[in-house]
């Protein structure tokens, strides 16, 4: 009897370094990959189509279900104001309902020739694949994480000031955190990585053995 895809669930706060990791780790195993983010922010852009507030929760929820594969790769999804919409959306318990069939639906037919797949968000470990086989939660200092955010907005040719990151981070730690619906959150049993003193290649190592050792896991079960 063949055995259900792996699936590994990734969560941590913003700049933490886990949507890097995700996909390298897609990359090395041959898994599917999905950034559960970009769902929030596409549904956050729709909202801005529309000319409609993110904190409405009927305008937000009628966005979510209009959220196609299409639009994923959308380029308007990387900007800060979308990114800062995308966090107010995903605290709309509605809004996170609409988008759990379809996350849900990608860990159990990964699209071929994968495996399995790689799902990296806020609550994948505890919500979304709560039966996850392999369960990470990576996190790094605020400061940490302001760092690399200004970095990462700089190479793409924007303006960064350090402060203003830092207190937009800060902000959306509060929000995440702090939601009734689906808060950040460490599952239980997942593995806590801080990479506020790790380079990605010492994070996709260390990880990687873990991953490995669950795919011969699942082969010798088939």
């Amino acid at each position: 009897m063949k055995s259900r895809p792996l699936v590994v669930a990734i969560d941590g706060p913003a700049a933490s370094g886990k949507g890097t990791l995700a996909g390298r780790l897609a990359d090395r195993f041959g898994l599917a990959h999905l950034d559960t983010g970009t769902l929030y922010r596409a549904t956050a852009l729709l909202v801005f189509e529309e000319a409609g507030d993110p904190a409405d929760p009927v305008t937000a929820e009628a966005a979510a279900r209009r959220v196609d594969a299409e639009l994923l790769s959308d380029p308007r999804l990387r900007s800060d104001e979308v990114a800062a919409a995308a966090s107010v959306v995903a605290a709309i318990p509605a809004v996170r309902c609409s988008l759990l069939a379809l996350q849900r639906d990608f860990t159990e037919r990964p699209p071929a020739p994968a495996r399995g797949v790689v799902l990296d968000g806020r609550d994948i470990g505890t919500v979304v694949c709560p039966a996850a086989d392999v369960k990470l939660f990576i996190t790094a200092s605020t400061e940490a994480r302001a760092c690399r955010r200004v970095k990462e907005l700089r190479e793409q040719g924007g303006a960064a000031i350090y402060e203003n990151v830092l207190q937009d981070l800060k902000q959306r730690d509060a929000r995440d955190s702090g939601r009734r619906a689906a808060p950040l959150a460490a599952a239980p049993d997942a593995i806590i990585i801080d990479t506020t003193a790790l380079d990605a290649d010492a994070v996709l190592e260390r990880v990687s053995d873990v991953v490995a050792r669950m795919l011969k896991e699942k082969e010798w079960q088939q």
